[in-house]
């Protein structure tokens, strides 16, 4: 019996009678489920032109509010993560740019900053992590390589003691249970970490290839029976399982479901029962199937369980489409991954952080809505506090770039935000308020190559867009709105000082965030103080 049909046969037996009356009698409080993809533009779901059908997204997007603006707060994988679960800005954490390459990459989440689950947790919630954490843990490790690490690879995935459990993982900073790989798929250890252990010691070197186009892998410890493309039915079967177990709990406790997706990042590694599927394209518009199927499977589970209607679902990215998934095929066809925007993955144009973005809550929010509002990742903490009532005992020191989109959520149109700041890959900066953005430099790209053709850019200091008339990015206005740059300029220079862009008292960063030295000369405001 494949994977899929265990996953489906799983669940043949839980509505039984006391647990449906179970889920009846439970608080007005929501049970959260936020699944976030990984690379995903806000052109690949079949609503928005996607070339792969994507029913069970289609299906959130008919049954629940579409944004249309929503953003990351970074056009990378390791700042969003950190945003998202702190609502506060990637760039003021210690990781000025990049993400976390190495697996004794130190924690970046801090236990003693309050982050969103720990909130969670203290109004009444269960948490609860699966999928993929790519935010450090703090290993013991050997004194040398060992073992398989010897055999010519140099990966620092093999100086890890497995044997003995790691801190500042999930579980440390708001999670009450979690079944998690550490990184991506293309970043050892390949092996499944559950609360604050590995569940096997890894013994073999593994990898796989980027797609059926391109072989390049990363190298590394492995756990012998690991295997990538197992994964999405893997998180899918903890997910449903999860929601099982929370609707039987005596405590009747909400919940709170982190689903954190691998796909569809590289490796390109679609299940048996979804690899050929489309043959006309891809692996990867197989993969975007599977992702879909997810979906599918969860608010199935909802269903199932009794509280579909009081539970809130969030779909959503950490970034847009990855340019080096190579899908010539795709692109032939008129794949658009990332809609009308420019640029894509690592990049401050809008293709590199726009993102899908689908909320469904059918006992409060209105079915078939969009909302224009502006708004971001880092915003889920003031959000989710605001729809359980308890947005007033967020501290001031938590927090500091989170926006309560509830209100948008009830039907109103205005955004919640002043301004949004955006952040690439390089560390670059850019700033947006209402219709205009400014992006820090000449350059808003990363020097990969892209598998359409780019817009070119003139530039003298910085870039000007109005994101109302040129959606694109196409029309640089630097040079006719200096009083305009001047004034974005001198917002982003007080939301870097302040430590917060909240209101409430002055905030730290880990250290000042901006280094870009063309610009800080050229605009004396942004030097630290």
């Amino acid at each position: 019996m494949s994977r899929y049909n265990i996953v489906l046969a799983m669940v043949a037996t839980v509505m039984a009678t006391g647990i449906s009356s179970l889920a009846k009698d439970r608080g007005e409080l929501p049970n959260i489920v936020l699944i976030l993809a990984d690379d995903m533009g806000v052109g690949e779901l079949s609503a928005a032109g996607g070339l792969v059908p994507t029913p069970a997204l289609d299906r959130m997007a008919r049954e629940g509010m579409n944004f249309t603006d929503a953003h990351t707060s970074s056009s990378v994988c390791t700042p969003t993560r950190y945003g998202l679960l702190t609502g506060r800005y990637n760039w003021r954490s210690r990781l000025k740019s990049g993400v976390l390459f190495k697996a004794t990459d130190p924690a970046l989440m801090d236990p003693n900053r309050l982050n969103l689950p720990a909130f969670l947790q203290q109004v009444g919630y269960h948490t609860a992590c699966i999928g993929k954490w790519h935010l450090g843990v703090d290993w013991l490790r050997h004194s040398e390589e060992l073992g398989a690490g010897k055999k010519g690879n140099k990966d620092k995935s093999w100086n890890i003691d497995y044997s003995q459990p790691f801190r500042n993982g999930p579980v440390d900073v708001g999670f009450d249970e979690a079944f998690f790989i550490l990184s991506s798929l293309d970043m050892a250890p390949y092996v499944y970490l559950r609360n604050d252990r590995a569940e096997a010691i890894p013994t073999v070197n593994k990898s796989w290839p980027h797609n059926e186009y391109n072989d390049y892998q990363r190298v590394g410890a492995a756990a012998e029976d690991f295997d990538a493309s197992t994964c999405l039915a893997d998180w899918t079967a903890e997910s449903r399982r999860y929601i099982q177990q929370r609707v039987k709990d005596p405590s009747e406790k909400p919940f709170f479901l982190y689903l954190s997706l691998t796909s569809p990042h590289t490796p390109v590694t679609p299940g048996k029962d979804f690899k050929g599927r489309f043959p006309q394209y891809s692996w990867y518009a197989d993969f975007i199937a599977e992702t879909d199927w997810v979906v599918e499977q969860v608010l199935e589970q909802l269903k199932e369980s009794g509280i579909d209607d009081n539970t809130l679902v969030v779909f959503t990215a950490d970034n847009g489409f990855a340019p080096y998934v190579e899908i010539p095929k795709m692109i032939a066809a008129g794949y658009c991954p990332s809609g009308q925007f420019r640029w894509a993955k690592a990049s401050i144009y809008e293709g590199g952080h726009r993102v899908p973005f689908i909320v469904r809550w059918p006992k409060q929010v209105k079915a078939g809505s969009t909302s224009d509002a502006t708004i971001c990742t880092t915003d889920f903490f003031a959000t989710f506090a605001d729809v359980v009532g308890s947005k007033n005992k967020i501290p001031d020191n938590a927090a500091e770039d989170s926006f309560s989109f509830y209100p948008n959520l009830k039907g109103k149109s205005e955004d919640v935000r002043p301004f949004t700041i955006h952040h690439n890959f390089k560390g670059g900066f850019a700033i947006r308020k209402g219709d205009w953005k400014l992006i820090m430099g000449k350059d808003g790209g990363v020097g990969w190559e892209l598998p359409w053709k780019d817009v070119e850019t003139s530039a003298k200091l910085v870039q000007l867009y109005n994101l109302k008339t040129d959606p694109g990015e196409t029309k640089n206005l630097e040079e006719a709105n200096p009083e305009i740059i001047e004034e974005l300029v001198t917002d982003l220079a007080k939301a870097l000082r302040d430590g917060r862009t909240t209101p409430g008292p002055k905030q730290e960063n880990d250290g000042w965030p901006y280094r870009d030295k063309k610009t800080k000369s050229a605009f004396p405001q942004l030097a630290e103080e």
